[in-house]
């Protein structure tokens, strides 16, 4: 899902530039993180931060769209932003090679450095709202542009306006993503309007997330999957799936045994068929050049999921 909001604004700026990074979205089990940046000429920094900048989340919604407006028609303010999605988070965190969501946000935050410098923007300052140790990440931000000025610092959102000015890019767009969020699971349709904040911490959220967890599938694409909210609802609910290569490469007394867990009230029974048991066959030898029949599972042999989302039988295609 997109949001309708252009994700950069590129103004013809002269003259030393200074830039500001922040992100939206880092905590919440659902929806996509938006990083985002904003800069302006250094020898216009005290009018663009007369412009009332402050930490987003200092702000109500109303506020921050009014100074997010302010920042899309101004001549001397421009902006990037990126969003990730749940999909890509939960990739990224769960793969065998684990990519954490700090190295996400520090790798996302220098390709937004990136993309300014590509658009040929005498960039010289660089402020960042720290993610992890500040010096750390200051020290990666300065191996990959090491001709930069970067100062990496906690609640640098609040120190530091256009650090603000990018902190409200990056909430805006975040907040027009999710109100207009499209599901992609066709039941879902409006169910945005009772998932509460987001946050895991909500106990609106964990309601929505415990209601709309399939057994079999997880969660809708709005969740991120490798929060552990969600895993501990998969663990509860879910259908137990084990993956028979996991261990192959172990010898025999060193692979886990797999039994099937005690489950709650809340899940089924291990699934053992996607569809009703067919007839049994007949023994019968079918004449040579006998043509293969078509599938004949009707909407109401499949399980409800395929059904919802009318998928059909391979052998149907």
């Amino acid at each position: 899902m997109s949001s309708e909001i252009p994700l950069h604004r590129y103004p013809t700026l002269t003259g030393p530039c200074q830039l500001g990074i922040d992100e939206a979205g880092r905590g919440p089990v659902l929806g996509p993180m938006v990083y985002a940046c904003a800069y302006w000429p250094k020898a216009d920094a005290v009018d663009c931060k007369n412009l009332g900048f402050m930490d987003s989340k200092a702000l109500d919604a109303e506020a921050r769209e009014e100074l997010f407006k302010k920042i899309s028609i101004h001549d001397k303010i421009g902006y990037v932003a990126k969003s990730l999605t749940p999909q890509y988070i939960s990739h990224s965190m769960l793969r065998l090679a684990k990519y954490n969501l700090n190295e996400i946000s520090h790798d996302t935050a220098m390709d937004l450095i990136q993309a300014v410098l590509d658009k040929g923007v005498d960039l010289q300052d660089v402020f960042v709202d720290t993610v992890g140790k500040p010096e750390p990440y200051r020290q990666k931000i300065l191996n990959r542009f090491p001709s930069l000025n970067v100062t990496v610092s906690e609640k640098a959102d609040s120190r530091f306006p256009v650090v603000s000015a990018a902190s409200i890019c990056a909430k805006v767009i975040r907040d027009d993503i999710l109100s207009k969020w499209d599901f992609e699971e066709p039941h879902l349709k409006g169910a945005e309007k009772g998932w509460g904040s987001g946050y895991p911490g909500d106990a609106q959220t964990k309601k929505w997330l415990v209601d709309n967890c399939d057994h079999l599938f997880g969660f809708p694409t709005v969740v991120r999957f490798s929060w552990k909210t969600t895993s501990n609802i998969l663990e509860e609910r879910g259908i137990p799936v084990g993956w028979g290569d996991e261990d192959e490469d172990l010898p025999p007394t060193k692979r886990r045994k797999v039994d099937a867990p005690s489950r709650s009230k809340s899940a089924p029974n291990i699934l053992t068929s996607f569809t009703k048991p067919a007839p049994a066959k007949s023994d019968a030898v079918k004449p040579s050049g006998s043509k293969r029949k078509r599938s004949s599972l009707t909407a109401s042999d499949r399980d409800m999921y395929f059904s919802m989302r009318n998928l059909i039988a391979i052998d149907n295609l």
